[in-house]
């Protein structure tokens, strides 16, 4: 009678059979959902609270400094908001223009940086691509302090050439141009990196075909270099499209906007409404109007460049 307790309870500590095999199995099968939990909760809690949370606030209005709820009211004021519309025309104008002459810069800069007629290219690689490393706010002031019509370095310049000083960033004309100027100097060394890693995955033998029919050096680059670059092409214009859609620190560090409004990007717009008004609710429809755009300019960019990569 006093010996059959214990051999119950030593039966009962060993587990059934399977059921040590079972026990690891399951913890392997639940050790990845372990591990990637940290980031999700992270993921959750800076990104998809904060999207989820604009969009409410984007449905309310700031009056008095209590959120009042005003359904669709942000979006129909959006429509008909006429600055809206300049700061959206001033940032498609920097997208038309400047980013395909960024690219093509940057296309030609990545041939001359890839060819074996060019000594010391680690150098120049290395110097083009500097100016992506600068800190925004930093390269803004210095841009700023250059192109200063009164006491600018360029201005200096000119006028050691004999040539009247230039409003840079007090005209609107030339505000646009020396925006356009210093994103092209920051810009362009970062894509020309990128199409340049594109380039050198090319076969040499496609150049050597070529070179066998008798191709010069457009055909070469039309037939060769060009569909090659393709899909780095394809990635440097959607990141360039969505950077500009995103354009604030050069406007808001060079001008502010100004002059005129003439440099409002809607960034700046939205920044304004947001931390110069405190009208929150305006710039969070803002803000969703911008992720559409950029939606909808993303779809297009992948059909029309996409298909033929």
């Amino acid at each position: 009678m006093t010996t059959a307790a214990p051999a119950r309870t030593r039966a009962a500590a060993v587990p059934a059979p399977g059921a040590a095999a079972r026990r690891p199995r399951s913890r392997r099968r639940l050790a990845p959902y372990l591990f990637v939990l940290p980031a999700l909760l992270l993921f959750a809690a800076f990104k998809l609270y904060p999207i989820g949370s604009s969009f409410v606030l984007s449905l309310h209005r700031t009056v008095g400094g209590k959120e009042t709820f005003a359904g669709a009211d942000n979006y129909n004021r959006l429509i008909h908001d006429p600055l809206f519309w300049t700061a959206l025309k001033n940032t498609a104008v920097v997208l038309v223009v400047q980013v395909p002459l960024m690219l093509a810069l940057a296309t030609g800069l990545a041939v001359a940086l890839n060819s074996r007629l060019l000594h010391g290219r680690s150098i120049f690689r290395l110097g083009f691509f500097l100016p992506m490393v600068t800190g925004l706010v930093a390269y803004g002031i210095a841009f700023s302090v250059l192109l200063n019509k009164d006491y600018g370095l360029v201005n200096w310049l000119l006028g050691l050439a004999g040539l009247d000083a230039v409003p840079w960033l007090t005209d609107p004309l030339w505000a646009r141009i020396s925006l356009g100027l210093a994103l092209t100097w920051h810009y362009t060394g970062y894509n020309a990196v990128i199409l340049l890693a594109r380039l050198q995955t090319v076969p040499a033998e496609l150049y050597d075909a070529a070179a066998v029919d008798g191709a010069g050096a457009w055909q070469t680059f039309r037939h060769v270099t060009l569909p090659g670059l393709r899909p780095a092409l394809l990635l440097t214009t959607v990141l360039s499209t969505i950077g500009t859609l995103q354009l604030f620190d050069e406007p808001f560090v060079l001008t502010g906007g100004g002059p005129d409004n003439a440099t409002l990007t809607i960034g700046v717009y939205l920044y304004q409404n947001a931390f110069k008004y405190f009208d929150f609710g305006y710039a969070s429809a803002i803000a969703y109007a911008l992720a559409v755009l950029i939606g909808i300019l993303g779809l297009i960019q992948f059909r029309i460049l996409g298909e033929k990569t």
